[in-house]
């Protein structure tokens, strides 16, 4: 990732940068982007990472594009245009081009019916059926993890599990399309605000506050972060790269931005990594119906493997 960092000159030359900047923003805030470059960016990204992106997210695109823009020292979309579609483009700015679009929303315990059934249910039946976390490790997969939310809550209730029910073992590996985000999920940094949805007990436990009461910021405890494991994956690769066979999966709120197509073709690349007699948790506003999948559904948006 590049690092860059601003200095402040005191030279009368440079104190005329901000203006130039500030004329710069202005004037990239008042360029739109035409309907046959905005055809050739959403095919662009559908076809790299299986995002659609109908008409009406235009406005979003070109907002979050101008970061782009700006950070190039481009004037005009149609520039950013030619220059990712270039050779050099494809090859150094795409992945940027897909850290400000893909979408990034989530939480601590976002569905928090899922985990309880996976404490209730779930673990149970995969230690007794399986010795999974007792003979061995558990190991689970939170595809499309984001900044990291989600397979922290795992690993807080899995370690509470093993606190309080029995003792196991588990390793927790988590993947996103976007750099960005994955650099964040492995700092574990948090605004306070964020983990309101985390209990008092597992605050005590699981969390660090800051030594500077100004940031209001907390950190997953080093025990917790050393269970987690961060990895790049795009959903449309052919190879994940991943040899590892997992008890669960999540793969939540991240189905509803591709096509019919593109969720049978990836949901069956994703089972291939599921055991037999594996938990598959999707999110609630996603269906799996019609797709023909060896799956049995055990509870709202959640499945087994057959």
């Amino acid at each position: 990732m590049v690092r860059e960092t601003f200095t402040k000159m005191k030279s009368k030359r440079d104190e005329k940068k901000p203006d130039m900047n500030a004329a710069m923003y202005e004037s990239l805030a008042k360029v739109t982007m035409t309907r046959k470059d905005f055809a050739f960016f959403s095919t662009l990204i559908q076809k790299r990472c299986g995002i659609k992106m109908p008409d009406e997210k235009k406005t979003m695109l070109e907002s979050r594009l101008r970061k782009r823009l700006r950070h190039l020292g481009l004037k005009s979309f149609r520039e950013y245009l030619e220059y990712v579609d270039s050779s050099t483009g494809m090859n150094s700015e795409l992945v940027s081009m897909i850290d400000v679009v893909t979408t990034n929303k989530t939480d601590f315990f976002r569905e928090p019916s899922h985990f309880n059934y996976l404490y209730s249910r779930t673990l149970p039946v995969l230690t007794k059926e399986y010795g999974a976390g007792t003979g061995r490790d558990l190991k689970l997969w939170s595809a499309g993890c984001s900044t990291g939310e989600e397979p922290y809550t795992l690993a807080m209730v899995l370690s509470d599990y093993s606190r309080l029910q029995e003792k196991i073992s588990f390793r927790i590996f988590g993947t996103d399309i976007s750099t960005q985000v994955l650099e964040k999920a492995r700092r574990a940094v948090y605004a306070a605000e964020k983990v309101e949805t985390v209990s008092t007990d597992m605050k005590k436990r699981y969390l660090l506050k800051s030594k500077d009461q100004s940031k209001k910021q907390v950190r997953i405890v080093p025990g917790l972060r050393q269970l987690v494991e961060f990895g790049r994956l795009n959903f449309l690769d052919n190879n994940y790269g991943i040899n590892t066979p997992f008890d669960i999966i999540f793969c939540r709120n991240v189905l509803i931005y591709f096509d019919r197509d593109n969720q049978r073709a990836i949901l069956g690349k994703i089972l291939k990594h599921l055991i037999p007699g594996g938990y598959l948790f999707t999110g609630h506003s996603e269906t799996l119906h019609s797709l023909n999948l060896p799956l049995e559904l055990k509870a709202p948006s959640v499945y087994r493997k057959d």
